[in-house]
């Protein structure tokens, strides 16, 4: 064990079961220890460095930003944060922006404003937010209790009253729960933290029909699903469906902590001066660093090589041995094992010098960098059948 190792087990919290690698350096798909040995990062910090390691243009973007102007309270604004506010609501297709800290601080305030929004509304408080099975929210209190995995919410009950989950995909459930107090329906467009599930069109249509007709909101957890993640600027925008309200956060700025609310007009217009606020969210060096990111994806068509590289991931994927089946959509896919040994899987791969996790026992989940070539893809390929030859032995 290393100094570094020695130090972070003594003096961090053990809220992580945290691998003895210490990285060093990167750059691009390519992760440096600090034995200097190399790894293929198809994780990417959980689907944020989406434009690559030590990106040039977003190092000198930031550098600048720091050597300009750092920060300043929200009382006042900047030209970073007008400008990405400007950029997000023309990729996204709505009107406002509330720029916080991360996921999960992101998904407080868009729980925030539905609830604001839900006041008085005909009359009556609509506050409840419903959610589904198997969802991923943020570890805030109100996030986790909208959060639809029980064993990540028991430790730290109670949690806030006003949040219920139902199983995802089963309209019937869902309209059983959604009724005149109801603010919101909350959803991942793909189950990301869950195990990679994806929503159906059709499911997403009807969730989308239902909130109209009960006069509840729809909001679209992108979180990790979003800015390119799918292979479309939103997760939802190649799905027949646009939501009340979106979050965002890990990709935006590849690895410095941002997080985004957007809204239509008529609902971000239930937030009042002092109603939500932050410290550090929307500041100038995070907002120029997530300026270079979008001109990266923009300039080097990183949507069109994230469907590329997905149909070329998923192909080889499923010809890999002991891989029963492929699911999610993009570059966030999870290569379903025939047995539930995806954690020793995992530990190999990171033996080989491949970087994924297992995002259940039975599934191993990759998320590359953006930027990823299909050479990369096959070493990806390559290494994962390595690691796969041994387990499957083991557990035929």
């Amino acid at each position: 064990m290393t100094k570094t190792s020695e130090l972070i087990d003594q003096l961090l919290m053990s809220t992580y079961h945290r691998s003895e690698v210490i990285f060093v350096r990167g750059e691009g798909s390519w992760l440096y220890d600090d034995q200097g040995r190399k790894y293929l990062d198809f994780l990417a910090g959980i689907a944020v460095v989406s434009v690559g390691h030590a990106n040039p243009r977003v190092a000198r973007a930031v550098a600048d930003q720091m050597a300009t102007l750092g920060h300043v309270s929200n009382l006042f604004g900047s030209e970073p944060m007008a400008q990405l506010a400007d950029r997000l609501v023309g990729l996204s297709g709505l009107d406002r922006v509330f720029f916080a800290n991360d996921g999960a601080t992101a998904n407080e305030a868009a729980i925030k404003l539905a609830r604001r929004h839900g006041q008085n509304l005909g009359g009556v408080d609509r506050y409840r937010v419903v959610s589904l099975l198997d969802s991923f929210h943020g570890r805030t209190l109100a996030t986790l209790a909208a959060t639809g995995q029980p064993q990540k919410q028991a430790t730290f009950a109670p949690l806030p009253p006003g949040f219920s989950q139902v199983p995802a995909g089963d309209i019937d459930a869902l309209a059983a729960e959604v009724d005149g107090s109801t603010a919101a329906v909350l959803l991942e467009t793909v189950q990301a933290e869950g195990g990679v599930f994806p929503m159906t069109d059709d499911y997403l249509a009807e969730v989308r029909a239902l909130c109209d007709a009960r006069g509840a909101l729809l909001i679209i957890d992108d979180v990790q699903a979003g800015l390119g993640r799918t292979g479309q600027w939103y997760s939802w925008q190649d799905r027949g469906i646009e939501p009340d309200i979106a979050t965002s956060a890990k990709a935006l700025a590849n690895g410095l902590p941002i997080g985004v609310c957007l809204a239509r007009q008529e609902v971000a217009g239930a937030f009042q001066p002092g109603d939500h606020g932050t410290t550090f969210g929307g500041g100038p060096v995070v907002c120029a660093a997530a300026l270079a990111v979008l001109d990266e994806i923009q300039e080097r068509d990183l949507l069109a090589n994230c469907r590329s590289r997905s149909a070329q991931l998923a192909a080889g994927l499923i010809q890999i041995e002991g891989v029963r089946h492929v699911r999610g959509r993009g570059l966030l896919l999870a290569a379903v094992l025939e047995g539930e040994f995806a954690a020793e899987v995992a530990a190999r791969a990171l033996g080989e010098g491949l970087i994924v996790n297992a995002v259940r026992s039975d599934a191993i989940r990759l998320t590359p960098p953006l930027t990823v070539t299909a050479a990369e893809v096959d070493n990806a390929l390559e290494l994962l059948s390595k690691a796969m030859a041994p387990v499957g032995v083991v557990h035929a």
